[in-house]
Parts: C-alpha cells; structure tokens; sequence
C-alpha cells in the first residue's frame, strides 16, 4: 500500500513534490529524476539547477557499522550530510557516499561512485569517482561541437536528431 500511495504521489504532484515531502532541502530549476531518497532525506540538501538522473543513491549514513556492538550489545551508527552545489549534473544509476560534498559547476559521470567530496568547476566519473575535467574544458567542447534547443527546432526534430547522428558516423 505504501508503494503505491508514493507512486500516486509522484504521478500527481512529479518527483520534485516527493523529494520536498520526503524532506530534501533544494533550490531553485532543480530536475529530480528519481524517487529514493533513502532513510535520512531531510540530511541532504541541493542548490539550485541540479539534475539528479534516474537510479542515483545518495547515501546518508554507513549501515556496515551495524556489525559493530558494545558490551551492552548496541549497534554502532554514523550519520552524515550530502550537499551538492549549484549547477550540478549527477548522471544515471550514481551513488553519492555520506559525508560527501559536490561543489557548483560540476557533472559526475554516469554509474559512478563518489567516495570523496569533488571541488567546484570539476568534471568526474568511474568507481571510484576520479576527476576527469574541468567544467571550463567541458563547456569549451560543448560549445564547439554541441547543438542548442533553438538549433534543434529549426527542423522537424527527428529529421534533425537524424542529421546530426548521421553526420558524426560518416
């Protein structure tokens, strides 16, 4: 029942609602494409014009210390806050460890895992996560060899996709 009353949440009011419901803190043109925000919600927080891909896990506390036990038989926990800054891209099926921050200006390349906090302006990817770029390099390349919307719609859109595919294969 639960399952459904979230996907019923989400198919009404759209994932940004849930995350909000759920208690992440974020700001302003954030695209949140996933709907698990695991166990601790209210202990990450986002800034403004984050992507947040689908499959991405952003993990606020280390479960393995569950194993450990004091005399009294008591489980050992930590928790920790994730914060990501502005202008970030965090790409399909990421894991986000606790304690990490991502700084404004930065992508993190698709199924990668960030282990350590990434400086702004920075571009990483792999498991573990290792910094690839800069995000001025990346944007130089986008720029060069990168299409925008109104260069899309200047066409039918298929036609379009289909040209420009075309043309990087030859």
């Amino acid at each position: 029942m639960k399952l459904f009353l979230k996907i019923l949440y989400v198919l009404l009011k759209g994932n940004n609602a849930w995350a909000r419901k759920c208690g992440v803190i974020f700001g302003k043109n954030c695209s949140l494409l996933t709907t698990n925000w695991g166990t601790e919600p209210f202990l990450i927080t986002l800034g403004d014009n984050v992507t947040i891909t689908s499959g991405v896990r952003i993990l606020t506390h280390d479960g393995s210390l569950r194993l450990i036990k004091d005399n009294n038989g008591n489980r050992f926990y930590k928790y920790q806050k994730v914060i990501i800054g502005n202008n970030v891209f965090v790409g399909i099926n990421s894991v986000i460890m606790p304690g990490v921050s991502i700084g404004s200006n930065s992508i993190v390349g698709a199924h990668s895992v960030v282990t350590k906090s990434i400086p702004p302006n920075s571009i990483y990817a792999g498991n573990p996560a290792r910094k690839v770029s800069s995000f001025d390099a990346f944007q130089e390349k986008a720029k060069a060899n990168f299409y925008t919307i109104p260069d899309l719609n200047s066409k039918n859109y298929k036609d379009k996709i289909l040209e420009i595919v075309n043309n990087h294969e030859s």
